[in-house]
């Protein structure tokens, strides 16, 4: 069964992969290559990993033909976007919110590689989904 706490533990890991990955590579390099590590250090660690998904965008309940893509998804319930940026801007933040209104998903991390400390630079959203889970 899901529950809050199962997808705070799956956010956990998550995190400590990110920690690992910033770890052993630092600051400095390419989205990408932090994506490639990030989910290969996720998959050792048991996770279902998918990326770069295609989202549809849908207005009203019609699929217009638009698609956004997100970069990770994990065990099908939290959305990872991961950056290699100086700055985070709310638009980052936006872009997260809107990933989780059209996907339905509970949770939903931001990680910025590019700084010296993953723990204080991450966001973690969740939603009414999140908030309709039991709790344990």
């Amino acid at each position: 069964m899901i529950t809050q706490k199962s997808i705070n533990e799956i956010s956990y890991t998550i995190i400590g992969c990110a920690i690992e990955v910033h770890k052993h590579l630092g600051p400095g390099l390419l989205e990408s290559v932090y994506e490639s590590c990030l989910i290969d250090e996720m998959r050792i660690s048991g996770l279902n990993v998918k990326s770069q998904i295609h989202v549809p965008v849908l207005y009203k309940g019609k699929d217009l033909g638009g698609t956004l893509k997100l970069d990770i998804l994990v065990n099908d319930l939290v959305i990872v976007e991961e950056k290699a940026v100086e700055q985070m801007i709310p638009l980052f933040r936006a872009q997260l919110l809107s990933y989780l209104k059209l996907t339905g998903k509970p949770k939903g991390l931001l990680i910025n590689f590019h700084c010296e400390n993953i723990k204080e630079h991450l966001v973690s959203l969740v939603t009414d989904e999140f908030a309709k889970l039991p709790k344990v």
